[in-house]
Formats: C-alpha cells, structure tokens, sequence
C-alpha cells in the first residue's frame, strides 16, 4: 500500500513540475515575444489623480479643504513672487525646529532672532517648490529678519 501512495505521489509532483515547464509554445499575449506585465505608470505631474480621502490635516487657522494647500493662505490670496516682507509673531509648528509666520515656513535666517512667540520683520522669497520636513506651510526662504 505504501509503494501505490509513494508512486502515486511522485506522478502528481511530475505532472505539477511538467506543467511548469516551458513546452515551446508561444507565449500566453499570442505575440511570439515577452509576455508585458505592466505598462509604464502616468507621469504624477500630469495626472489628475486626486489625494486620499478623509479628512485634511487640521491647522491653527482650522481644518483645510485641501491636504496639499499651506497652512493658511496668505491675506492677500496668491503667493507673492521675488523679494517679500513678511510682518507679525512667529509661531511654532508641529514639527521640531519648524517655525511659521502668517502660513509660510520660515526657512533659514538668524534663529537668535525668529524664535517662537517673537514679533519680527523678515525679508525673503517664496519657494513653493522647497522640500522641506515640516509639513505645514508654504516655504519661506530668510534673507534677513529683526525683532519689532
């Protein structure tokens, strides 16, 4: 009985390892090439895929529509281009060492300076397209800053 169930086992593990191998045939696309797996994915810039759904994250100015917008949007609407001055009280952000002026992300500058809860006047250019850590903000590169 041992003998059947040993014989019949090998046959089952040689049709399974026959079935696997390659018979000459083509292949499964009927091309007679390399079967494609997957085609190339959209550039992201260019798609219009929306950002996950749920909730945004939540700022001090309150809850944003948009996951992707800055904390809070300048007063004036859109971001200002070339040489700014941005005036009031810093404030800290959720992150270590991220500091937040009017909804920009104060990058660089004299930190005996811009500390949190320091009314000051800082000098700068709008950079959108700055990769920072921060997460909150629309980056803010410092060219100068004085307290008053």
């Amino acid at each position: 009985m041992t003998t059947r169930w040993m014989v019949g086992a090998v046959l089952a593990a040689g049709l399974a390892l026959g079935a696997c191998a390659d018979s000459g045939s083509t292949p499964p696309n009927g091309s007679g090439g390399s079967p494609v797996t997957a085609s190339p994915s959209p550039d992201p810039a260019s798609s219009s895929l929306s950002g996950p759904s749920g909730p945004g994250p939540t700022s001090p100015g309150g809850p944003s529509a948009d996951p992707t917008a800055p904390t809070r949007p300048p007063s004036g609407g859109a971001a200002p281009s070339g040489t700014t001055t941005l005036r009031g009280t810093v404030q800290a952000g959720v992150e270590p060492n991220c500091l937040l002026l009017d909804g920009y992300l104060l990058v660089g500058g004299p930190r005996d300076v811009l500390a949190a809860g320091a009314r000051v006047t800082v000098v700068g250019e709008v950079r959108p397209d700055l990769m920072t850590t921060c997460q909150q903000g629309t980056p803010f590169q410092v060219q100068s800053a004085t307290r008053g």
